[in-house]
């Protein structure tokens, strides 16, 4: 299938509505969802860290992905920021063609 999830960690709400905001906007991606009250336990700098986070879903075209991730990556406030592509295999025929309709 030619459509995408992907799936975006942020350091606050706040930074996920705006980076999602922008991303739709661009028309990167149709729809992007905010889940806020999200802890993380990562590894960074060779320690354990748990942090609160809020993680942004952006439903997109698989074409758009690269393009999509560079521009999270110049709007995110961490170096190294987890934007990750997720494949969609089935879907609402409907919503899908939304999807398609949607993004650039």
């Amino acid at each position: 299938m030619d459509l995408v999830v992907a799936y975006i960690t942020a350091g606050s709400k706040e930074e996920a509505l705006r980076i999602g905001r922008a991303l739709v906007e661009e028309r990167l991606a149709a729809c992007a969802n905010v889940l806020d009250g999200m802890t993380s336990v990562y590894r960074w700098n060779g320690a354990v860290e748990e942090a609160p986070e809020a993680v942004l879903i952006a439903k997109t075209r698989a074409e758009l992905f690269d393009r999509l991730a560079e521009r999270v990556r110049a709007l995110h406030s961490y170096d190294t920021p987890c934007v990750v592509e997720l494949k969609l295999e089935r879907g609402n025929p409907a919503y899908l063609d939304w999807l398609r309709a949607e993004t650039a």
